[in-house]
């Protein structure tokens, strides 16, 4: 950028005084939130069509055809369609790292904060179902294989953040002493365990319309149910029965929903 301008090449700004160099920081600066403007619509304009049509319907052609774009504008900022994809999981995958966070407003017992993070999964599901819809295009391969190490690095980073808040609620409980694990297993494993339950069964729960047929009529509830049992297997103090573990999370629920949906309308997208 600054080749052109003379000088020493290790310091472009030496041939410069004080007000020329302000006004080229503040022409970078306008410049700068220029391309994060247009890189913001252009995530606004992908948005649904991903979700409404799914990866196929979604095309560099279409979003520069409705922002009325040269296509060439578009490729400046995302070199193709995965690169977008992985960008609206990365902003998703940030509303789930922030209402982890904003659960950590409850205080007391490990296993109440453990169990105050599967209110936060249940709030995301329910209340942010686009972006848990969107966060699954992350495990296509097709997607990922396609998109930048840096933008992988972004969900890496992301997940990372949210595999060591939970994490840390296991080792803080084994400090405790509300928790031991066996030997042959690490507090991010267990974690692992809890991430395969909500998960799984959460995708399950929006992407299977039998379920009631089966006779899963309340997929929250079974969650709820095989979680309590779960940290009960453990032995995680305070042992609880699911009538007493499923009011805790009721009056978890009520706390937090507020927190959390104010959060949420705070990055609205």
């Amino acid at each position: 950028m600054f080749r052109n301008w003379g000088g020493n090449a290790n310091n472009p700004f030496d041939n410069y005084d004080a007000a020329s160099i302000i006004d080229i920081m503040v022409e970078l600066t306008r410049k700068q939130r220029e391309i994060e403007h247009r890189t913001s619509k252009i995530l606004k304009v992908a948005r649904p069509i991903l979700i409404a049509e799914g990866f196929q319907g979604l095309s560099m052609d279409r979003v520069a055809s409705q922002m009325e774009y040269a296509k060439g504008t578009i490729y400046n900022h995302f070199p193709n369609k995965e690169e977008i994809v992985l960008a609206l999981v990365a902003q998703s995958m940030e509303i789930r790292r922030s209402l982890f966070e904003q659960s950590g407003i409850i205080q007391g017992p490990a296993r109440l904060r453990m169990m105050a993070l599967g209110v936060a999964c249940e709030f995301y599901t329910q209340h942010c179902a686009e972006d848990f819809a969107l966060e699954q295009w992350v495990r296509q391969q097709g997607v990922w294989d396609k998109s930048s190490e840096k933008r992988q690095n972004l969900i890496r980073q992301c997940e990372g953040q949210c595999m060591e808040f939970v994490a840390g609620i296991v080792r803080d409980a084994i400090l405790r002493r509300e928790l031991v694990l066996p030997d042959s297993l690490g507090a991010e494993e267990l974690v692992f365990g809890f991430w395969a339950i909500n998960y799984g069964s959460q995708v399950l729960s929006h992407t299977s319309p039998s379920l009631p047929s089966l006779g899963i009529a309340n997929p929250a509830n079974a969650i709820r149910i095989h979680c309590c049992t779960l940290l009960n297997g453990f032995q995680w103090d305070p042992i609880m029965d699911y009538a007493r573990s499923s009011k805790e999370s009721d009056a978890l629920m009520e706390k937090l929903f507020p927190v959390f949906w104010t959060m949420k309308n705070m990055q609205t997208h």
